[in-house]
């Protein structure tokens, strides 16, 4: 599976880095394709492309504030609190296999 995703926390700090470290490490272990754009107190980082986007599966955004979704129309998202994926990044890709049937 390909997976993109957003990180982003409150400060901007820590969190956002260590979710996107955590998930690209899940993804990896599971055999998966990831992209992770942080948004974070130095602004976007590792930005998605519009091909990235396109030839994903699926977007996590992983964020406990706001995030634009425009450009992810037609894909399926799943949003889910930056502190799951602290707990269990793995548990959250799983769970998106599950739900995309792959």
């Amino acid at each position: 599976m390909k997976i993109v995703g957003i990180t982003a926390c409150i400060a901007g700090i820590a969190h956002t880095y260590i979710a996107k470290e955590k998930l690209e490490g899940a993804a990896k272990e599971l055999g998966d394709e990831i992209k992770i754009e942080t948004q974070g107190s130095i602004g976007i980082e590792n930005a998605l492309t519009q091909q990235d986007i396109e030839e994903a599966d699926v977007v996590i955004i992983a964020a406990d504030i706001g995030i634009t979704k425009d450009r992810f129309k037609g894909k399926p998202i799943i949003e889910i609190p930056i502190s799951l994926v602290m707990k269990s990044a793995k548990g959250v890709i799983k769970k998106t296999h599950e739900k995309l049937g792959k």
